[in-house]
């Protein structure tokens, strides 16, 4: 189950990284967040390479503020610091799953 930080990394530090991450944004006590872990889990399982950066989002919470964040889950796959996709409340796996493909693709 995916648990979300409130710890808050900056921004910055988001835009420069390298390579593919997943950015997770949500609340532990959220029903759209608990129900999505059954799609968005397993899809993640298989990319165990890929770094999954789980927030707790809110009113006043910068990072979440800085990407728009409105609904949870939201998920925000990253390449090279970098937008490449964004899947809100999903509901089954395709989504996710081509969101990890849009960042794990060889260039």
């Amino acid at each position: 189950m995916t648990t979300y930080s409130a710890e808050q990394p900056v921004r910055d530090d988001i835009d420069a990284t390298t390579g593919p991450v997943v950015l997770a944004f949500g609340t532990n006590w959220c029903g759209y967040c608990v129900a999505a872990e059954r799609v968005v889990a397993p899809a993640l399982a298989d990319h165990p390479d890929v770094p999954v950066v789980a927030v707790e989002d809110g009113k006043g919470r910068p990072l979440g503020r800085s990407y728009g964040v409105k609904l949870w889950p939201t998920l925000v796959f990253l390449k090279d610091g970098v937008e490449v996709d964004r899947v809100v409340r999903p509901t089954s796996r395709g989504p996710v799953d081509e969101g990890l493909a849009a960042i794990t693709a060889a260039a």
